[in-house]
């Protein structure tokens, strides 16, 4: 079946991606870096092009309709682009860093969940077996005329 699929499709790697794809993405890091090292985050797309060394401009229209749709980046003139992300200074490197370090957190807190939800599950057994017993239980009647004795409240005997 996969050399139907290579058949088919030419420009499909061994291990079934797309070098298309590959080439896509890693131009686009590429784009991202270029984007963000602009003086304010302003970059020409005949510069960009010609810097990354792209033939087909359109390529690169392809990213920028992408970033501009999920509010990246703004168009300032036909072949300007501006970069609106939260830092224009922030490196590829450095979100890599926060990503993992958000990895590693969110880690940290479904472990504590895991061990709360454990907790809950505990004391609702808990609370299901007193609720059980103490259904069960009968008064001790003693004989006493009162049962002030026993600190106002009256003794119980489980049933077996």
């Amino acid at each position: 079946m996969a050399e139907s699929n290579s058949a088919s499709f030419p420009h499909t790697a061994p291990n079934g991606s797309s070098r298309h794809e590959k080439s896509l993405g890693l131009l686009t890091v590429k784009f991202v870096t270029l984007l963000q090292e602009a003086k304010d985050g302003v970059l020409d797309l005949k510069v960009a092009a010609d810097s990354l060394a792209v033939k087909q401009k359109r390529r690169i229209y392809d990213i920028t309709n992408v970033l501009e749709g999920i509010g990246l980046i703004e168009k300032k003139t036909k072949n300007t682009i501006q970069w609106k992300g939260e830092s224009s200074g922030c490196q590829p490197q450095e979100v890599l860093e926060q990503v993992e370090l958000l990895k590693a957190n969110i880690a940290d807190l479904e472990i504590q969940e895991r061990e709360l939800d454990m907790q809950k599950a505990c004391l609702n057994e808990l609370q299901l077996f007193f609720s059980t017993l103490l259904a069960t239980a009968k008064p001790l009647n003693y004989g006493f005329s009162s049962h002030l004795i026993f600190c106002q409240s009256p003794v119980y005997v489980f049933a077996n």
